[in-house]
């Protein structure tokens, strides 16, 4: 009998640990491109009946505000990908082997990876930040330093004094106390760079290392982080980009292959994260709601991320216009990589919602 029990216990936890690493994928009909080649199916716009007109003047619009890649995936398939003039670092045509930067758009990424160290058991985001940066990474007193938890860096509710000369900063002398931890928010960049460190303490893998297996070798990703003065850059292609988009799309999932499966932070890091500023997730951008509070500001706005957008849109954005949208309700993922855009105010807010009324001239 004991035996018998034996043999049960453990067919449980071998089917336990096979649901853990294999699933369906949480949106219908998604397609997936290997791990091994970069060959990816298509759908011609025709098919879908989409406009040649209407993506004739949204490419104009691209090319116009300086855009270098462009790429519109949907159920998984690329359906429009174009590029356009020369990476100014090199002297080849831009193209989709030509790496270019996520900028802040990259957060979304590490959001993603700290989800990873959770469920690995590396971290706990409810951890105190000095349990992985140790005491004195900022001018706080202790007890004051002890109130920043790692959910507070990936909110930008860390209470950490955003009225220094350089955001980007993250020696302990440009981070200093201005109001507890959860009772304002400011789009610091310091304080999401930080959380490299984080991981890197956590797991004793550099930060390349950590994403290459748990990311970029299970979805067939390229790319790497570049250091550049204080701040962590993934610089990649478009497609590559897309391909995290994809990821993300499908809840963490990569063709049947769990990357992510703690299924709770994952709602959590794409749904309101703080009440202070509604669309904000855990370092994603968040559409449909009521208010925003975009970078530089301190409080919020009655308007949305996007008002031309699908409501449920989330999105990494970045400077000079760097975008990754996820759209759940159309099975949709969008990439433009590109320089500064010509337009106006609260770029690159604007310009996203901008390039969103072209394609709501396309898509629906």
């Amino acid at each position: 009998m004991k035996k018998f029990l034996l043999l049960l216990l453990l067919i449980h936890s071998s089917c336990s640990k096979n649901e853990a690493q294999i699933s369906e994928p949480v949106a219908d009909n998604l397609y997936f491109p290997s791990v091994d080649s970069d060959q990816w199916e298509t759908i011609t716009p025709d098919e879908l009946n989409w406009d040649s007109i209407e993506i004739g003047n949204l490419y104009d619009f691209l090319e116009l505000n300086n855009t270098r890649a462009f790429i519109v995936l949907k159920d998984g398939k690329i359906i429009l990908e174009n590029y356009w003039g020369n990476n100014i670092q090199i002297t080849t045509a831009f193209d989709k082997n030509s790496n270019w930067y996520w900028a802040s758009a990259g957060k979304t990424l590490t959001a993603f990876l700290i989800g990873i160290a959770q469920a690995n058991g590396l971290i706990s985001i409810e951890d105190n930040s000095s349990t992985y940066l140790g005491s004195g990474w900022t001018s706080l007193d202790e007890s004051q330093e002890n109130l920043i938890k790692i959910k507070h860096h990936l909110t930008m509710t860390t209470g950490l004094d955003y009225e220094v000369d350089n955001l980007n900063c993250t020696t302990p002398n440009c981070l200093t106390y201005k109001n507890n931890p959860g009772t304002n928010w400011f789009y610091h960049n310091a304080t999401y760079t930080i959380l490299k460190d984080v991981i890197e303490n956590a797991s004793e893998m550099t930060y390349n290392d950590f994403t290459n297996q748990k990311v970029k070798m299970k979805i067939g990703m390229g790319g790497s982080w570049v250091q550049s003065n204080y701040n962590n850059i993934y610089w990649s292609t478009a497609r590559d980009m897309a391909r995290f988009g994809l990821l993300i799309l499908n809840e963490g999932v990569w063709d049947g292959h769990v990357i992510l499966n703690d299924t709770n932070y994952f709602s959590n890091m794409v749904n309101t994260s703080q009440q202070i500023n509604k669309s904000y997730g855990f370092l994603w951008w968040l559409n449909g709601k009521d208010s925003l509070i975009p970078p530089g500001i301190t409080i919020p706005i009655e308007t949305s991320l996007a008002s031309n957008a699908p409501e449920d849109l989330i999105a990494g954005m970045g400077k000079n216009g760097q975008y990754l949208d996820v759209i759940p309700s159309h099975n949709l993922v969008i990439v433009r990589m590109g320089e500064a855009p010509e337009v106006g105010d609260l770029e690159p807010i604007n310009f996203h919602n901008e390039m969103w009324g072209y394609l709501n001239d396309i898509l629906f």
